[in-house]
C-alpha cells in the first residue's frame, strides 16, 4: 500500500511557518472524482495510524486536515492528538444541528475548528463560538464581501482570517491591510520585489564553488585554494566533516583531507545547503526548507531514472533561487555560474531537470493526475515516486532541526 500526499505551508503575518494544510488520497490515479471526501480522509486517517507518522510531514507544526459531515460521526478526529491537527470542515458540509453537535464536542475536547472555503451565510453565526479559524478562498472572494465576514465575527475576536490560494505578495500585504492572520498559497515563493540584490562576498565565493563542483571533471586543487581564502568556510566545512554522521575513525585536520573525505556528491550537498542558507537567512524558514525538499526529491527522481543525482539536487535546491533573491529567475541565473542544463531548468523550463522541477510543483499542488501523466511519460515506478517525496519531506525536517541547533 502506498500513500500519496502533499503538503501545503500556512503561514503567519511574519512570514512564518504556522501549520501545514495535509492533502492525501490513495493514488495517482485514484483521485477526485473516483474517491469520495469519506474515503479520502478514512485512507489518510489509516495511514497516519499504520503506515506513516503525522511527524514525518508536520514536523512540531498542526496539521489542517479535512473531515466531511460523515467522518465526524465517527468520531475520526479524536484518532489523532489534538495537539497535532486543526480540524477542517469541508465547504461540502451544509451548517444544521447534526454539524453543530460534532463543532461543540470537539471544541469541549480542546480541537482547533476551521471552515474550509468559508460561504457567507448568517446560520453560521450559530457556529462562531466554535470555531476557530475562517478559511477565505482569496480568487472567488470579494472584497466587500470580506468586509461582511469581518462585521459578522466581531463580536467573536478569537477567531482568525486564514487567506487561502494567496498567489502574489500584492495579494498577500492587502490580506494583511484587511486583518488576516493565516495565509495559504504560493506567494512567498515569487519574487517579491523586483530589482537587483548583490551577493555578499562569501555567497560569491560559495557560488564559485559550486559551478567548480558542477564540472564533470573537478580539481581538488582549485577547489582547496578556493576554501582557504576563506577561513569563515573552512571552519564550516571542517566541522561538518568530522560531524559524527561520517563515522570517520580519525579526526580530519586539512581543508584537502576534508574535501577527499567527504567526496564529491557530498560535497556538493554541503555547498547548495551552505549557499542556500546565507541567501535565505532573511527570508522566511519555510523556503529553506522547500528548498532542500526539492533538493533531495528531485536527487530521489534523478536516481529512480538513472540519471545524475548531483546536478538534480542542486537544481531542487536553487529552484526557489528567484524568491530568496527578490528578482526574476533569469537575472539570478546569470550571477550564478552554474551548468548549462541547470539554467536551461530553470530560466527556459527545458530538459529532464525541468521535468523533476514541475513534477515537485505538482506534488506540492496535490495535483495528482498531472502528476501521474508526467511519471507515465518520464517512465518512472509509479510506487516508488511517493517514498521519494515522503524521504524527501522528512530529510528536510530533520536538516531544519540540525541548522536550528547550530
Amino acid at each position: 500500500m502506498y500513500f500519496y500526499a502533499a503538503r501545503q505551508p500556512i503561514l503567519n503575518r511574519n512570514k512564518e511557518l504556522f501549520a501545514y494544510e495535509l492533502l492525501f488520497r490513495d493514488s495517482l490515479e485514484n483521485v477526485f472524482p473516483g474517491i469520495d471526501g469519506d474515503e479520502a480522509t478514512s485512507k489518510m486517517i489509516e495511514g497516519s495510524q499504520f503506515s506513516f507518522s503525522l511527524d514525518d510531514f508536520l514536523g512540531d507544526k498542526p496539521g489542517f486536515i479535512n473531515f466531511t459531515l460523515e467522518t465526524l460521526q465517527k468520531k475520526y478526529p479524536a484518532m489523532m492528538p489534538k495537539e497535532q491537527i486543526v480540524v477542517e470542515i469541508l465547504e461540502t458540509i451544509q451548517p444544521g444541528k447534526r454539524l453543530l453537535a460534532e463543532c461543540q464536542e470537539l471544541k469541549k475536547n480542546g480541537y482547533l475548528l476551521a471552515l474550509d472555503d468559508y460561504e457567507h451565510k448568517s446560520v453560521w453565526r450559530h457556529f462562531y463560538p466554535f470555531i476557530d479559524i475562517i478559511k477565505i478562498d482569496w480568487l472567488t472572494t470579494d472584497i466587500d464581501t470580506i468586509h461582511e465576514v469581518k462585521t459578522a465575527i466581531a463580536d467573536f475576536p478569537h477567531i482568525k482570517l486564514l487567506a487561502e490560494k494567496v498567489e502574489t505578495n500584492e495579494q498577500y500585504l492587502t490580506a494583511m491591510e484587511l486583518g488576516f492572520e493565516y495565509f495559504q498559497g504560493f506567494f512567498f515563493s515569487k519574487p517579491e520585489m523586483m530589482q537587483t540584490k548583490a551577493l555578499s562576498p562569501a555567497q560569491m565565493t560559495l557560488a564559485e564553488l559550486l559551478y567548480e563542483t558542477s564540472k564533470s571533471e573537478i580539481d581538488l586543487t582549485a577547489i582547496t585554494t578556493i576554501f582557504e581564502r576563506d577561513i569563515s568556510l573552512s571552519y564550516k566545512l571542517l566541522r561538518y566533516s568530522n560531524s559524527p554522521v561520517f563515522k570517520r575513525r580519525a579526526e580530519i585536520a586539512t581543508i584537502k583531507q576534508a574535501l577527499v573525505v567527504l567526496g564529491h556528491a557530498e560535497l556538493k550537498k554541503f555547498l547548495s545547503l551552505l549557499f542556500t542558507a546565507q541567501i535565505s537567512s532573511d527570508k522566511p524558514a519555510e523556503l529553506m526548507r522547500l528548498s532542500m525538499t526539492r533538493a533531495k526529491f528531485a536527487e530521489g527522481l534523478a536516481e529512480l531514472h538513472g540519471s545524475d543525482c548531483s546536478k538534480a539536487y542542486l537544481t531542487g535546491m536553487m529552484s526557489l533561487m528567484d524568491a530568496l533573491l527578490d528578482e526574476p529567475i533569469e537575472s539570478v541565473m546569470e550571477k550564478l555560474p552554474l551548468s548549462k542544463d541547470i539554467k536551461e531548468a530553470l530560466v527556459d523550463k527545458q530538459g529532464m531537470l525541468a521535468d523533476y522541477l514541475r513534477l515537485m510543483e505538482l506534488y506540492e499542488q496535490a495535483q495528482w493526475p498531472e502528476a501521474s501523466a508526467l511519471i507515465e511519460r518520464l517512465q518512472l515506478a509509479v510506487d516508488k515516486v511517493p517514498d521519494a517525496y515522503h524521504e524527501a519531506v522528512h530529510w528536510a525536517n530533520e536538516q531544519m532541526k540540525v541548522m536550528g541547533d547550530n
